[in-house]
């Protein structure tokens, strides 16, 4: 269930100084929180996180080792300075296992549309669904080949294969992908200026 292992300690002092001393000792503050509303403060390697945060998406589940207890969690947020993106604090929230949960599941798209290269225009409204299921079913991403998809053809949310425990909360009706003509935007624009034309022309003869 959770491919990244983070090591850290409980955090005995609070407050913006003590915050201040661990990054300068290359710690990072941080809070697990738990799903009856108890927290637990902690700090983490700078280093450690920075790394494994390139392959933490935002349905990944990390593995949290605090002083031998185990703890299986989302990134819930990170923090950062505005100057130069380095991380300030990082709030865990802790999933239980055996219990469902839900969460939105980025939608990945690939492939080159046959549509798009017949000249239609590639468009894609959502790029997350939310789904339901076990802490350990939960996908990190959703992937969806768009490469059949013809010009006027669409892919529905009911329309993209889920693992077998995975069960679909958002709409099945709302669209993932579609391809349209690329001329009808024009075609309008060359009707509304040949009116304009015409009415134009029609007030020059009064």
């Amino acid at each position: 269930m959770a491919n990244v292992i983070l090591t850290a300690r409980k955090r005995m002092g609070n407050g913006s100084a003590d915050a201040r001393r661990l990054r300068r000792a290359g710690r990072i503050p941080a809070v697990i929180y738990g799903r009856s509303g108890q927290s637990l403060s902690i700090d983490i390697d700078a280093q450690q996180f920075s790394t494994s945060a390139k392959n933490i998406s935002a349905t990944s589940i990390v593995q949290v080792e605090v002083d031998g207890k185990s703890y299986d969690a989302f990134v819930k947020d990170t923090q950062r300075t505005i100057t130069d993106g380095c991380i300030l604090h990082v709030d865990f929230y802790e999933v239980e296992k055996g219990v469902l949960l839900r969460a939105k599941v980025h939608i990945h798209v690939h492939g080159n549309p046959v549509g798009v290269r017949e000249g239609g225009i590639l468009e894609l409204p959502f790029h997350e669904i939310e789904v339901e299921c076990l802490p350990k079913d939960m996908p990190e991403r959703i992937t969806v080949d768009i490469s059949p998809l013809r010009v006027n053809q669409s892919i529905h949310v009911r329309d993209i294969p889920l693992g077998e425990n995975v069960r679909l909360v958002s709409s099945g009706d709302q669209v993932v992908a579609l391809v349209k003509f690329a001329k009808e935007e024009g075609a309008s624009t060359a009707s509304d200026e040949t009116v304009e034309a015409a009415s134009a022309e029609a007030s020059e003869k009064k």
